[in-house]
């Protein structure tokens, strides 16, 4: 048992729901929120699968009007997409948000969601932490992805392209007031889009879990998504239409997410925002060819949680001194990276998604000035981190 911390602080008041097929039967819980005009964020691959018409039939069967859809998000969501969704969802008429989709769309939809409750400029007006006063607009989350856990979290990070960087905007009121887990909503994501969120939902939960701020809250629901994920993410990238290993990556994304929203995280996700914002490579691909090195890179630090961390992902330690114990964490890591690679649906090198040797030094100047770097188990110094990124080359 770890020492318990001076001070932690729990806060989760989104409500999850899960059920196979809920997505499409929400009259229940959208008679609690009250309203009945609800705008749409999702994007045009998610509206091609018919998933958006799927969520409006229902939303009209119980009731409730789509005033409008946006459907132009990018990969990652963009401060220009966001000013124009704003617009939108404010000239609609809507009294509230449904975003359907991946990380991007969600985050861009509680960004819009700024603007259209409280107005004003999303850079200008509300960067730094907790700039806003009171709750905005009703927010229902529908994930189509199991990654990000943006439906129980705080924070929306937004592309700025002009800079070149990805700015995160973290504020409690930005919290969704209704999570919506439907495992039939992530049944046509494709295997390589499957294995990276998940593997980016598994980066959440181990750096919330090494995390300076982890707490036995915390710790709990990031080994229990870690658990998860390990046992369930190989499958349902090997088949899409595993229901139950799709329900299960649901869960764990959400659990995770709720982890690292409390204990935050670290280096690995500060180089995967430095590579994603120079060299526009997918987030949850960054964070998957980072981890183990980013562990790597924490090792002397985090090594006794690491060592408690080993079994449950399925690693055998009984006889082993602590170090080497903690060493089965990270050979766990390297081992479902490579049974997803085999199954053809994750990189393992950075060479392989397009980043420039030369390029480097500026990821592991970018993971510095990332906002992780506050918490992450040792002080992140580019001279030091640059070796592990050479690695991950």
């Amino acid at each position: 048992m770890f020492p318990l911390p001076e001070f932690f602080e729990f806060y989760n008041p989104t409500k999850v729901v899960y059920q196979i097929g809920i997505a499409t039967s929400l009259k229940p819980e959208l008679d609690i929120i009250g309203i009945k005009k609800y705008f749409i964020v999702s994007d045009r691959i998610i509206s091609d699968l018919g998933l958006v018409k799927k969520v409006a039939d229902g939303l009209a069967e119980a009731g409730c009007e789509v005033t409008g859809e946006f459907l132009d998000v990018a990969q990652d969501g963009r401060l220009n997409d966001v000013k124009t969704c704003a617009g939108q969802i404010k000239d609609s008429g809507a009294q509230g948000i449904i975003s359907i989709g991946g990380g991007s769309v969600i985050d861009t939809a509680k960004a819009s969601n700024i603007l259209f409750s409280e107005g004003g400029d999303l850079v200008e007006d509300y960067s730094g932490a907790h700039t806003l006063t009171r709750p905005l607009k009703p927010h229902i989350v529908i994930p189509t992805t199991a990654g990000t856990g943006s439906e129980v979290t705080m924070v929306a990070v937004i592309y700025d392209e002009e800079n070149k960087e990805k700015l995160a905007f973290p504020d409690k009121f930005l919290l969704p007031n209704l999570a919506v887990l439907d495992p039939e909503m992530t049944v046509s994501l494709p295997p390589n889009m499957t294995a990276g969120t998940g593997m980016d939902a598994l980066t959440h939960a181990l750096e919330a879990y090494v995390g300076i701020q982890a707490s036995p809250i915390s710790d709990a629901f990031a080994l229990g998504a870690i658990e998860l994920i390990v046992n369930h993410l190989p499958r349902a990238t090997e088949n899409g239409e595993d229901i139950e290993a799709r329900g299960a990556m649901l869960i764990a994304s959400t659990m995770a997410g709720v982890a690292f929203t409390h204990s935050m995280v670290g280096c690995v996700h500060g180089m995967a925002h430095a590579t994603g914002g120079l060299f526009r490579v997918p987030h949850g691909i960054a964070n998957a060819i980072y981890l183990p090195y980013g562990m790597e890179y924490n090792f002397e630090q985090i090594k006794t949680r690491l060592a408690r961390l080993a079994p449950v992902m399925g690693e055998h330690t009984a006889g082993l001194s602590e170090e080497d114990a903690a060493r089965k964490a990270i050979d766990a890591v390297y081992k479902l990276r490579e049974k997803l690679n085999r199954l053809g649906a994750l990189p393992l090198r950075l060479r392989d998604v397009g980043v420039p040797e030369d390029g480097l030094a500026a990821i592991a100047e970018g993971a510095l000035n990332d906002g992780t770097s506050f918490y992450n188990p040792r002080e992140v110094d580019p001279e030091a981190l640059l070796p592990y990124i050479q690695k991950a080359y």
